[in-house]
């Protein structure tokens, strides 16, 4: 009975270690992007901009569609943090997100996304257009 319960105690101390190991190897860059956006109840965005890792740049691609209460027109310039990621391939990925907003003429806001690698997008952003949202979006970021 102790062997058994030594050797669970022992597993339960290598996973722990070797998760906090993957953690502590995870890294972070910065992303700038542009993005517009326009729609009519079915809404869809496109963009480009750079992801810095490692003193490298990367160019990056934005997609997304988005449905629900959608009006109007808006370009968007983003800035800021990508965490927990081993590879700038990491960023690739679709980030989703719910919402509500709306803009006339110039605009500020900020997001924090996740993908399904675990990276996230730390963002604040400057929109300009006319633009009124409710809707759900998915965004989708290429590293090229």
């Amino acid at each position: 009975m102790r062997s058994a319960i030594r050797t669970v105690c022992v597993a339960l101390a290598m996973l722990a270690g070797a998760v906090f190991a993957n953690a502590a190897r995870a890294d972070s860059g910065t992303i700038s992007f542009k993005v517009f956006k326009g729609g009519w109840i079915i809404g869809g965005s496109a963009g480009s901009g750079t992801l810095t890792f490692h003193g490298r740049r990367y160019p990056v691609s934005i997609g997304g569609v988005s449905y629900g209460l959608t009006f109007g027109g808006s370009e968007t310039f983003f800035h800021g943090t990508v965490s927990h990621i081993r590879s700038p391939y990491d960023v690739s990925g679709v980030y989703g997100a719910a919402g509500a907003g709306g803009a006339i003429g110039r605009g500020a806001g900020a997001i924090v996304l996740t993908n399904q690698k675990g990276a996230v997008l730390s963002l604040t952003g400057r929109q300009r257009g006319l633009i009124v949202s409710a809707d759900l979006s998915g965004l989708a970021v290429t590293v090229k």
